[in-house]
């Protein structure tokens, strides 16, 4: 099968969709099909080999000068293409890109209109690109928010589109008022020009169907699925390493630091928790939250603490595998329902247990792992309990370790996120090919 995957890339962070686009494409491609990972905004990041195309198109430079700027809605490609290339978006975006969406209500409006917005000249250069390519038998969008895309693709291209869902609800919440509104109705609008919608969970499946008003029978649920390759566990855990309890995401507030800095200093200053105690965190941290992280180290050294708080921010995946084998515990206690978790998977690969809030996506990633504790979402008090719990009983955490290491590799490898991204485009095509 030839496959046209769209990915988006986040200019110098490290995302989770960036990284199952990736591994995705990887998998299919060792499969021996053909697919063609084409990155739009900038080009992607990943901690694997990046088997991503050479050609960015909708590059974030563009999109931005087009929206503000009257004048480059009419400039020629021949112009465009010094901007365009990956080197100049690297150079522009390589310090990280705004994601506020307070700041970007009228340029999603404007991508949302398609070729009726003002970045109508990026979806010639991209329908122009690939009509010169060989056929393609399917094309994957990488989120609603570029469900745009859809119609022209299927008009010119004749091919049915499938267009994951995996978190986007997070980002139009955060828009003003008048924009989340008009952007939800363009999504809505653009809906029908694709074949099937895909969820990272069930439960992101059911919660877009009544946010977006999508026919539930419309989407399917394909896991997210990881590449396991030196996440083995350790044989066995070190003695004298300090009780450690370890954060592994974006460091912003709706991924919850600040709730477990705060279920920290509980633990030590009420339950016990031995001085010879740490908290690691890392992750992502975009310049518009420097100051979030500052707060929460303020927040610990007010109590003493800091000295056994460190943020690495963003890791590779050697040193991520070597930070994770150096935890007990993991734990994101997210306040915004998670439709994936992608750290938790990598987390019980390496057989640390988790502890995460009873909603989103963790409850049936639990269920299928069974490698972890859930607690009352926004719960200080009782994420404290649940990793005291662990503390107090490290055969409880070994089991737990184990058994999520083994159900990770039964029910989110790669390879069935493949297998079964295979059956919906195949579904798409027979349901396309007898419209």
């Amino acid at each position: 099968m030839r496959i046209l995957s769209v990915t988006a890339g986040a200019g110098g962070m490290i995302c989770g969709s960036c990284l199952r686009d990736n591994a995705l494409a990887t998998e299919l491609m060792a499969r021996g099909h053909d697919v063609v990972l084409l990155p739009v905004y900038t080009p992607t990041r990943t901690d694997e080999e990046n088997v991503s195309d050479s050609h960015v198109f909708f590059s974030g430079i563009s999109v931005y000068l087009e929206q503000h700027f009257p004048l480059f809605r009419k400039t020629p490609a021949i112009l465009d293409f010094i901007w365009d290339t990956p080197a100049v978006i690297r150079a522009a975006t390589g310090r990280g890109v705004s994601v506020d969406p307070e700041l970007l209500g009228d340029m999603t409006v404007s991508m949302l209109r398609g070729e009726e917005g003002h970045q109508a000249k990026e979806f010639a250069k991209l329908l122009g690109y690939l009509k010169q390519q060989p056929p393609f038998d399917v094309v994957m969008l990488p989120t609603s928010l570029l469900v745009s895309l859809a119609p022209a693709l299927r008009r010119e291209l004749a091919r049915p589109i499938v267009c994951t869902l995996s978190g986007e609800d997070l980002f139009l919440e955060g828009l003003p008022a008048p924009h989340k509104k008009e952007a939800k109705a363009l999504i809505a609008g653009h809906a029908p020009a694709v074949s099937r919608f895909v969820a990272t969970s069930d439960y992101y499946a059911d919660f877009m169907a009544g946010y977006l008003e999508l026919p539930r029978r419309q989407i399917a649920t394909v896991p997210i699925g990881i590449r396991f390759d030196g996440f083995e566990a350790p044989a066995a855990r070190d003695a004298e390493r300090p009780f450690t309890i370890g954060y592994l995401a974006r460091i912003a507030p709706e991924k919850g630091l600040h709730l477990l800095a705060s279920a920290y200093i509980r633990l030590r200053r009420e339950l016990g928790l031995p001085p010879k105690s740490r908290l690691e965190a890392a992750g992502y941290l975009a310049p518009e939250h420097r100051t979030y992280l500052e707060g929460v180290t303020k927040a610990l050294a007010a109590v003493g603490l800091d000295g056994e708080f460190r943020c690495h921010e963003t890791i590779d995946r050697s040193r991520k595998i070597a930070f994770l084998k150096g935890l007990d515990v993991l734990s994101v206690p997210s306040p915004y329902a998670e439709p994936k978790g992608l750290y938790l998977l990598e987390a019980l690969a390496t057989g640390v247990p988790v502890v995460e809030p009873r909603h989103g996506a963790f409850p049936e990633l639990m269920e299928k792992t069974d490698g972890g504790l859930l607690f009352a979402p926004g719960d200080v008090r009782d994420l404290a309990d649940r990793l005291l719990e662990l503390y107090k009983d490290p055969a409880r955490r070994q089991d737990l370790g184990r058994r999520g290491s083994d159900g990770v590799r039964r029910h989110y490898s790669a390879a069935l996120m493949a297998e079964r991204t295979l059956e919906i485009c195949a579904e798409a095509r027979a349901a396309f090919a007898g419209v």
